[in-house]
């Protein structure tokens, strides 16, 4: 696998989940690593165990202000850029922040990059993207219109993405992730992601709920395939392979009645009495997409990209990490 080395990167959100964990695998790989947060939803503990790394550089600022991001970008030869504020239901609720974060902040980034000579810029964009559309599995080529301020905002990022790599012959890539988790996902909070969510609450005995029958499906994406995509993506030297966006998952369909059974039978083996913990159904989510699947057969062609974590596998690394940081 084409791994980034000895390079200069910046990771933008590099102290939320993927950010972090994406500075973790950098540091290790010998790279030149600045991560730029404003911590409104990333958390100081995630990146603690990097602060003495002379490798390491934390800016404390925010994408929306261009100065910031000129001084993060300079001298940077690849941007990962994270940052972003997530959460369908955060978005429905203040769509304007989401709004200046998501498509103001990457327009930012963009034109820092552009200005400062940036080699390769790969970036997150959203499964969101696919809105209304009710083909299965989802192709990079066909989607429908966005259900949310959140889908707008990432779909905008790839609009944008396009002109750049051909007004100013930029090399970008977008990455549709496909509900990532792993460790350091936070599990509390108004938006937080529906596994931590549900580990956190079978951990402490309290009844998860599914937003309505739990009938709807998701892809979900270990954080590994997500940093190998990355990866991939950054160092990819065939030209057809760039200036383009790809579906990052691996391309399997799990109901939320599937999945928490999966969790409490993982669980149960920390602690038998999770097995009996009840399951609450509650209303359907507003914005929410009833199924999602991808096919990565264009970034398994491509990018060489091949998942590493099947549902079952990321899920039993990331309790081991919830069990001993969560207690």
């Amino acid at each position: 696998m084409s791994k980034i080395e000895n390079k200069r990167v910046l990771v933008t959100g590099g102290a939320g989940f993927i950010g972090s964990n994406l500075i973790g695998t950098l540091l290790r790989q010998n790279n030149q690593v600045t991560c730029l947060d404003n911590f409104s939803t990333g958390k100081r503990e995630n990146i603690s165990e990097f602060l003495t790394n002379p490798a390491f550089r934390l800016i404390e600022g925010d994408i929306r202000d261009i100065n910031t991001c000129l001084e993060a970008t300079n001298g940077v030869e690849i941007v990962l850029h994270q940052a972003a504020l997530g959460s369908v239901p955060r978005s429905i609720k203040d769509p304007i922040t989401t709004n200046e974060v998501n498509t103001s902040g990457f327009l930012n980034i963009l034109v820092a990059s552009r200005d400062n000579g940036v080699t390769r810029m790969v970036y997150a964009a959203s499964s969101s993207t696919y809105g209304d559309s009710k083909e299965m599995p989802k192709i990079e080529e066909r989607i429908g219109n966005p259900l949310s301020p959140y889908a707008v905002t990432k779909y905008v990022n790839e609009l944008y993405a396009s002109v750049f790599a051909s007004t100013y012959k930029m090399q970008l890539v977008g990455l549709r992730y496909f509900n990532v988790f792993g460790p350091k996902q936070d599990p509390h909070g108004a938006y937080a992601a529906v596994i931590p969510l549900f580990i956190k609450n079978l951990m402490s005995g309290v009844s998860p709920v599914i937003n309505g029958d739990g009938n709807y499906s998701r892809d979900f994406t270990y954080i590994a395939n997500v940093i190998q995509a990355n990866q991939l993506a950054a160092m990819v030297d065939n030209p057809e392979a760039i200036n383009t966006v790809y579906n990052i998952a691996c391309g399997a369909r799990t109901t939320l009645n599937e999945l928490v059974e999966i969790l409490r039978n993982l669980l149960s083996v920390y602690n038998s009495e999770i097995a009996n913990v009840e399951i609450i159904h509650g209303p359907e989510r507003l914005g929410d997409i009833p199924h999602s699947l991808a096919s990565v057969d264009k970034a398994r062609q491509l990018l060489n990209y091949n998942p590493t974590h099947q549902l079952k596998e990321g899920l039993t690394e990331a309790i081991g990490w919830y069990w001993e940081n969560l207690k």
